[in-house]
């Protein structure tokens, strides 16, 4: 167990140094850079450019320098804690990351807890009682969910909400917290709005969490050891609980290497239509303008958080399934 633990941790290190070479070349993989999407941007208002404050720009962001020290200059920014400077923002990096991330936390994990508390015993239910009215009923459901896409179900809930109930549904807040300093009343504003992106993001998750746990246990409902179990007079919580529910769990264990950098990069296009101020919306600005910064340090933030799910989850399975411990220990 301890060599595992040692052997994982020393491949994060070559892991991570692979994976920021390779984001740092995609981002710069587009031709021209920031300041040519800046100038773009510009020319399409019909504003006209310095060519002189232009040269200064690239001159103070070392957009001139070769790719490779630019890659040292930022990875060596990253070891000390500095993640640079956004072009656009015109900010440090690590201030526009924590602007959004106390919001882009509260929702996901929201959202995880909705989607696991909802999943799990509904997929146990499924299972124990197939084909009964309740496994057929939460099957069409978990079809639906799966069917409609998470940026379209937002669009039909606030039309929904709009036409019918003449309530908004976009944002986070209501108009008088939205500037305001925390205090206990926007708190609370924020739990009243927080129902309806945790249901938009937490569907489709749910949906596909029912079938997954409701396949692996009805596979395991079938397996010898659980006929024997029976036949022995084993009481059939206990059996279930035990044996059949810990093994069906192995997939969603599994999954806790995506579900951390979920927590922090969000739904990006449901963030956009419900016009909620995420990290993920953030991503996908600092991509397309090409703010190399800002979207190579979220990408390797990201990319932390998935490989430090995945020791979290592997840890978990041995945990969880005696198989998998034996496993590891005869190698």
């Amino acid at each position: 167990m301890f060599n595992l633990i040692i052997k994982r941790i020393l491949w994060i290190i070559p892991t991570l140094l692979v994976i920021s070479m390779l984001s740092f070349l995609l981002i710069q993989l587009p031709p021209g850079d920031y300041l040519t999407s800046y100038i773009s941007a510009l020319e399409e208002t019909g504003e006209t450019v310095d060519a002189e404050l232009v040269e200064a720009l690239r001159k103070r962001y070392s957009l001139d320098d070769p790719i490779y020290v630019q890659y040292w200059r930022w990875i060596g920014g990253l070891l000390r804690g500095n993640f640079g400077r956004s072009f656009e923002w015109n900010k440090p990096v690590t201030e526009l990351i924590f602007e959004r991330l106390f919001l882009t936390v509260t929702i996901s994990i929201a959202t995880l807890i909705f989607v696991y508390a909802t999943a799990i015993p509904i997929g146990i239910y499924s299972a124990v009682n197939q084909y009964s009215w309740g496994d057929y009923s939460f099957t069409l459901i978990g079809f639906v969910g799966l069917a409609i896409p998470n940026f379209l179900f937002a669009l039909i809930l606030m039309f929904v909400s709009d036409a019918i109930f003449g309530l908004s549904v976009g944002g986070l807040f209501s108009p008088e917290y939205q500037n305001a300093s925390w205090s206990l009343a926007k708190f609370i504003d924020l739990l009243n709005h927080l129902w309806i992106p945790v249901i938009v993001l937490g569907t489709s998750s749910t949906a596909s969490l029912i079938r997954v746990v409701r396949g692996n246990l009805l596979d395991e409902l079938r397996k010898l050891y659980v006929v024997t179990a029976q036949a022995k007079g084993v009481p059939k919580i206990r059996l279930l609980l035990k044996y059949p529910v810990r093994v069906a769990l192995n997939p969603v264990v599994s999954n806790i290497g995506w579900v951390l950098p979920q927590i922090v990069s969000g739904s990006i296009i449901t963030s956009v239509v419900l016009g909620i101020p995420t990290t993920g919306p953030l991503l996908l600005r600092a991509l397309m303008n090409q703010d190399m910064y800002l979207a190579g340090s979220m990408v390797m933030m990201l990319s932390v958080l998935t490989v430090i799910g995945t020791l979290i989850s592997d840890l978990l399975l041995i945990w969880l399934d005696p198989r998998i411990r034996y496993e590891n220990q005869s190698r």
